[in-house]
């Protein structure tokens, strides 16, 4: 199962409801995509997986840094929390 590893977006259970009012179960997956993403604090390519809107929001916000430092640590996966510190630890530095 896909997961974006900035958003924490994942499957989610619909139901398509016909005419007749009969439910049926159906998944709908996000559109996530395997990415590198270049880091200008950390001066190197990440990769990771995230949704599309997710790229969209970044390309928004101001970059992939910004947007990252800007994330819940609660939505992170494990990968990208570990980038995440090794971000603000480089700009800690600087």
């Amino acid at each position: 199962m896909s997961r974006c590893e900035l958003t924490g977006k994942s499957p989610v259970v619909k139901n398509l409801v016909s005419h007749s009012n009969i439910k049926t179960k159906k998944k709908a997956l996000p559109n996530v995509q395997k990415k590198r993403i270049f880091s200008k604090s950390l001066n190197q390519m990440v990769r990771l997986q995230m949704a599309t809107s997710a790229i969209r929001d970044m390309e928004h916000v101001g970059g992939f840094d910004h947007y990252l430092l800007n994330q819940d640590d609660k939505v992170l996966s494990a990968r990208a929390l570990e980038i995440k510190r090794r971000i603000q630890r480089k700009l800690k530095a600087n």
